[in-house]
Formats: C-alpha cells, sequence, structure tokens
C-alpha cells in the first residue's frame, strides 16, 4: 500500500477494533491491511494498537494519530470524488453527530431514508449529547440545540425545540394543576442533571413579555430526557422537556401539558458543518433532507 493508503488502512482497522473488519471495507485482506499498519508503525517509531488474537485497540500514540487522520482523510476522500466527477452522485461514508433522543427519534428516520434513496451512501452515525470537534474529529455534519458559540462553523437552522412542562394525569389529580408561576414551588419537580457538569438544568418560563429562569427544588434528578419523561409519567412530578421527547405520551394522555401559555421562546436547532471543508455530495443530500423537519411546526 501507498503512504496515504497506509493511513487508510490505520484508520479503518481504529473504526472497526478489527484487521479482518477494515479489509473487508477496502477490499483487502487482513494480511495487507495488517502488514500496512506495521509499516506505518516502522515508519513513524510508535506502536499504534495493542493487539489480541481477535480484536486490537489504540494506544495513546494511536488515538492521537486517529484524531488527525479523521480530519485530513475526510478531506482527501472530498478531493477524490470531485476529482471522479462525482458531484450529482452522493457516496461514501456519511460522519454525523447527533444529540442522542433528537438524533434517534427525530433524525434517524431521515438518515434511513436517505440511504434507501442513495444505495452508495454508507453512514457513521455518532449519539451523544457533548458536542464533537468537528474537525479533529472528521465530523461531516453535527446537529446543535441552541445558541452557537463556534463561529468557525456555519450554521443553518433546521427545526425549533419547544420545552413544555408536563405531568401525569395522576399527579394533577392528587396535586391540582398549576395555573401560575408561584405554583410550581409547591409541586414535586423532575430536574435534569446535565451529564457534562453535573449541574441541575434551570426551567424556562415566560411571564410577560420577559423570560425567566427558575431552580426548582429537585425531588426527582434524572440525567436522561427519555428517564425524566418515564418519571414524568410514573407521577413522580412536573418536568420540563422538550416537546419531541414526550410527543407519544402527549397524544396518547399518559403525559398533560401545564402553563403553555408560559412556554419559553423556542431554542434554534442548527445543522453545523467546518467551514474549511469543501461540500461532498452526501453532505449537500442530507442537509436537504433535514430541510424538511422545519415543516414539523408549520
Amino acid at each position: 500500500m501507498s503512504g496515504v493508503q497506509q493511513f487508510f488502512a490505520f484508520a479503518q482497522t481504529a473504526r472497526r477494533g478489527s484487521f479482518a473488519e477494515a479489509a473487508r471495507d477496502l477490499g483487502s485482506s487482513p494480511s495487507t491491511v495488517a502488514k500496512s499498519v506495521a509499516r506505518l508503525e516502522a515508519q513513524l517509531g510508535v506502536k499504534l494498537f495493542h493487539r489480541t488474537t481477535r480484536r486490537v485497540s489504540l494506544t495513546g500514540d494511536g488515538e492521537r494519530l486517529y484524531r488527525r487522520c479523521e480530519r485530513v482523510l475526510a478531506e482527501v476522500e472530498d478531493l477524490q470524488a470531485e476529482a471522479a466527477g462525482a458531484r450529482a452522485t452522493p457516496s461514501g461514508t456519511l460522519r454525523i453527530d447527533l444529540p442522542i433522543t433528537y438524533g434517534r427519534r427525530i433524525v434517524m428516520p431521515l438518515l434511513a431514508e436517505l440511504v434507501r434513496r442513495h444505495p452508495a451512501l454508507k453512514l457513521d452515525v455518532r449519539l451523544q449529547d457533548g458536542y464533537a470537534d468537528l474537525v479533529r474529529d472528521g465530523v461531516d455534519l453535527a446537529i446543535r440545540v441552541g445558541p452557537l458559540r463556534d463561529s468557525t462553523l456555519v450554521a443553518r437552522r433546521v427545526d425549533w425545540q419547544q420545552l413544555v412542562i408536563v405531568a401525569s394525569p395522576d399527579y394533577l389529580s392528587e396535586q391540582g394543576a398549576p395555573t401560575r408561576i408561584e405554583d410550581l414551588a409547591r409541586h414535586s419537580a423532575i430536574v435534569f442533571r446535565m451529564p457534562t457538569s453535573g449541574r441541575h438544568r434551570p426551567w424556562q418560563v415566560r411571564q410577560g413579555r420577559r423570560q425567566v429562569e427558575l431552580q426548582p427544588e429537585p425531588r426527582t434528578l434524572v440525567n436522561d430526557g427519555e428517564g425524566m419523561v418515564a418519571a414524568a409519567v410514573m407521577g413522580l412530578g412536573l418536568a420540563q422537556i422538550p416537546d419531541y421527547m414526550a410527543s407519544d405520551e402527549l397524544a396518547c394522555g399518559r403525559l398533560v401539558e401545564v402553563m403553555p401559555s408560559h412556554r419559553p421562546t423556542p431554542m434554534p436547532i442548527s445543522a453545523v458543518t467546518p467551514s474549511s471543508r469543501l461540500m461532498p455530495p452526501r453532505v449537500k443530500v442530507a442537509l436537504e433532507a433535514l430541510e424538511a423537519l422545519r415543516k414539523r411546526h408549520v
């Protein structure tokens, strides 16, 4: 394998954790891939993988090289696609970073339809609520909720996130439904603990023309949005969650929205791409598919 191909072999082995699986992806043999990686290690003078009879895992040096490779090899793939005249044919691997629940419920169905329409397209979906470094990690496209802090990214708004306060009918029957902001203090609160910081996420409510933040005393703390929905269905109290997380439960009556007139201003949901990257066909068609999300609130 050539120098660039050695890096492709290394990166695919790192993704798959196996020389055999990497070889299948690359249309080569496991021994050829293993030898290519070994030559790369010899050239660099570092050990890139811990090897066992079945699997391989990255060493510390391997982790650092892989982070750099993802970015550079993504650029090479884009240039190869442009040189081959593949502008109109979406192909290759779309690497997309998604918030867990929104990604699973809202975006994944769109991606599934996208792959059905474009058989040459592959998906590398990364579900996490933390923010990936798109350039460092070689990510083509990410979905971000809320105001964007990174000015190096190109953003396109595709949706809105509306927060709603919900409770089970049984809970409201026992405790009464709040109608004013002042009523919230006497209710049991299900509060989200943010996984990255461990802090409690405040509730946001509209009071007249102002938007205010409340810090309810939690009776139940949950670090997962769908877990908050489950806790509310079980009658543990009031929860403030994005509307899409509880859409099924609201539709069938297992949860009821309270104080809808105090909903806060919706937060933007954006599709972001690295500003320094070419935009290959796979990214263009993904952005076009995401445009359909705008119609959810029309």
